[in-house]
């Protein structure tokens, strides 16, 4: 997905839930001269679901009962060109179609999660403000010049919270984000992770004394 100047879908995030707003796929230029111009399809011309189809399946399947779960899907956004970075993981709630004025459209809303891994995997929904912006994401790459900031590797880079943003860190602003390569962003995940166990006690001591 992308949703930087001038992209060839109509990706968005809803600001007030905090969803992504998918758009579908063109229909395949060896069906169409302008694919733009043409709905997007739901099947190909064999009768095979296209991409879109599955979402789309997948969507109303949940929404009507017949699935427990939505589908999970794992996002990365394109922020420039070659450049992907991680978006996290999303639940596929709903899909619809619309007209942008010429065609019909696919639109797919998928909502932000976590998913954890601890003796049993684990989701939980993501609050919305925890995702970074895009134009931040921009901000930061040029400013750390798309290099982890502690070593300078170019290699599996992280967007990662100064602050982490369960102290209270910002996504908002470029200030609390940098660049960190896949070592470097985990070492200091085992940094935070070290000091929960302290910090349940802590909290249970409290509630404990509190209510004597």
């Amino acid at each position: 997905m992308s949703i930087r100047k001038g992209p060839p879908y109509a990706d968005e995030i809803d600001k007030k839930t905090g969803n992504l707003v998918y758009e579908g796929h063109y229909v395949s230029k060896k069906y169409a001269t302008d694919p733009k111009a043409v709905d997007q399809p739901l099947t190909t011309p064999n009768g095979t679901w296209t991409e879109n189809g599955k979402f789309y399946r997948a969507a109303t399947d949940y929404k009507s009962g017949l699935c427990k779960e939505p589908e999970l899907i794992k996002v990365y956004e394109k922020i420039r060109d070659g450049v992907w970075c991680y978006k996290g993981y999303f639940n596929l709630v709903d899909a619809k179609t619309k007209s942008d004025g010429k065609r019909k459209v696919f639109k797919f809303y998928l909502q932000p999660i976590e998913k954890q891994f601890l003796r049993k995997a684990k989701i939980i929904e993501f609050p919305h403000t925890r995702l970074i912006p895009t134009h931040v994401k921009v901000e930061v790459w040029k400013r750390d010049k798309g290099r982890c900031v502690q070593c300078g590797s170019t290699k599996n880079l992280h967007y990662d919270h100064d602050i982490p943003f369960s102290r209270g860190g910002s996504s908002i602003t470029a200030e609390n984000v940098r660049l960190l390569c896949a070592k470097h962003n985990l070492e200091k995940s085992d940094k935070i992770m070290s000091i929960i166990p302290y910090i349940a006690i802590s909290a249970s001591t409290i509630s404990h004394a509190g209510k004597l």
